[in-house]
């Protein structure tokens, strides 16, 4: 019989760590309840004691998420373990990951501490948390580089003092398969207590080889693989969770272990994360990207049409990739609309089905074809919404080469109906500039993407960007058939953000105030 592999996620934690990508507490929610449909066993929600905005997010989680393990994380320290239990409580099944460096250089130069006094904290913090929670999580971080006859006893100390699970990172990239898989096999066979607890892994990808190592691992014995959709995390990421699950599915034979996953739910856990944190996909990437299933080459078109496993190992149809890329036009009734959703994984609400359908038929008098993957943008753009303090009325623009690119703007919000009109170096950034006189919140342009979700003249565009509104930084969403008024609607979901983050109450009962004064809230409402 096949053994069990358990899978926990960080891409709320370690994921959220990417550069630019900053997740409010909805966003994260978001994802949590699709990471629990994919059937991950452990989400990990985030490290409660490091802001506000983090805490607010595990514990949302932790009330709303049922089924998966909801951990949080926290530092080898009393106050932090405090936090994490605060914010995982609630959870049906809690469990409190902490957390210490045992390598000879994090000690010497980050802890300044000697082995001994972290083999007695890292002990002392594991009783700790298990006060709070029987499923305490310990991680050795960098567990790789860690001389070996010491992290044993680390590991050992760890599991007397209560540890269910320890994990063993492998923080910098440094370590390749081979070298890896024996490290894990002499942890198994050293340790004399380590079959009281889950061995786990948790690779980092700065050689490409987070994948790779996190297989070796498993075949060695390890029992849990920590990772991250689309591998997203610090530096070069984390070991991608969809090429591990397939992994293991595609080469059952060598590796005989099975997950609790729904396989069905994988590009659109996938797609879900790169829309909310901004991320694209690279169109190569393993599985999801959109070049996965595509054959250019007549050689290998002329191959899959006479037999599919010719030149494919995978089903599309397994991680939920839709067969079809046809669908509806304007004459389609909302039934018909619905269906298509439940068919692409998709469950609304009655409002939210509403939006979306009215978003559809709109989309369906500019386009002559609406493609699965419009669908899916729009949906997509209707779900992940916080309260709007100002939408866009209507948008006027000229521009030209011999002109002085100007913008009309007209936003609802709590004064009504207001207009302003401003000059940039183009359209975008005069309708930006309207935009600031009429919220009072100034935003900066740190990033701009635009990405074409289908092909043809009339395709949407697709824009994130990233604004600065005083200290604050938030990423913004917009989707339109005219590239100007999808940056205007990105621009506008940005500020709505950073006004949704200013209006919330901070920890001693305030309101966040992103300059050091009250100005930012004086056209909230």
């Amino acid at each position: 019989m096949a053994e069990r592999i358990y899978l926990l996620d960080t891409t709320l934690r370690d994921g959220e760590q990417s550069p630019g990508v900053s997740l409010n507490s909805h966003e994260k929610l978001e994802i949590a309840l699709q990471l629990a449909r994919m059937g991950v066993d452990v989400i990990e929600a985030g490290f409660p004691v490091i802001s506000r905005g983090d805490f607010e997010g595990v514990r949302m989680i932790a009330e709303k998420v049922k089924g998966p393990v909801i951990a949080g994380l926290a530092r080898a320290a009393k106050g932090d373990i405090d936090a994490a239990w605060r914010a995982i409580k609630v959870a049906e099944n809690p469990r409190i990951h902490t957390f210490l460096a045992t390598s000879d250089i994090h000690l010497k130069y980050k802890l300044q501490k000697s082995r001994e006094q972290v083999l007695q904290q890292a002990e002392e913090a594991v009783r700790y948390a298990k006060q709070y929670v029987s499923d305490v999580e310990f991680s050795a971080e960098d567990a790789s580089r860690s001389d070996f006859d010491y992290l044993c006893q680390v590991v050992e100390r760890v599991i007397d003092a209560g540890a269910t699970v320890v994990n063993l990172p492998d923080t910098v990239g440094y370590a390749v398969p081979e070298e890896f898989g024996d490290f894990i096999r002499r942890i198994m066979e050293r340790v004399p207590n380590m079959h009281r607890a889950i061995l786990s892994v948790h690779c980092h990808n700065d050689l490409g080889l987070a994948v790779a190592n996190s297989l070796a691992a498993v075949k060695n014995g390890a029992k849990q693989v920590e990772g991250t959709i689309n591998g997203i995390g610090e530096r070069a990421g984390n070991a991608s969770l969809e090429e591990f699950i397939m992994t293991l599915y595609t080469r059952r034979s060598i590796y005989q272990k099975e997950l609790n996953i729904d396989y069905r739910e994988i590009y659109r856990t996938s797609r879900m994360v790169s829309s909310i944190t901004g991320m694209a996909i690279q169109p190569n990437k393993a599985v999801v990207g959109k070049n996965a299933f595509a054959h250019e080459s007549g050689i290998h078109q002329d191959g899959v049409l006479k037999e599919r496993t010719t030149y494919e190992i995978m089903s599309p149809e397994l991680i939920g990739l839709p067969k079809s890329n046809l669908v509806l036009g304007k004459h389609s009734g909302r039934h018909a609309f619905n269906e298509k959703l439940k068919e692409l994984g998709f469950s609304l609400n009655e409002e939210e089905l509403n939006r979306a359908f009215q978003r559809f038929k709109d989309l369906a008098d500019k386009k002559k074809e609406v493609t699965d993957h419009d669908i899916e943008a729009l949906v997509k753009d209707e779900i992940w919404v916080i309260p709007e303090r100002f939408k866009l009325q209507y948008l006027h623009f000229t521009g030209g080469s011999t002109v002085v690119p100007t913008a009309t703007v007209g936003l609802v919000g709590a004064r009504g109906l207001v207009e302003e009109a401003a000059c940039g170096d183009g359209p975008v950034e005069a309708a930006c500039n309207a935009i600031d006189r009429i919220t009072g919140l100034p935003g900066s342009l740190v990033e701009y993407k635009l990405n074409a979700v289908t092909g043809g003249k009339d395709a949407q565009g697709e824009v994130v960007v990233k604004v600065a509104v005083g200290n604050l930084k938030v990423l913004g969403r917009g989707l339109s058939t005219d590239v100007i008024e999808a940056s205007v609607k990105a621009y506008i979901n940005a500020i709505n953000k950073a006004a949704y983050e200013i209006s919330k109450p901070d920890q001693v009962g305030g309101v966040v105030d992103l300059n050091g004064n009250d100005d930012n809230r004086k056209n909230l409402g």
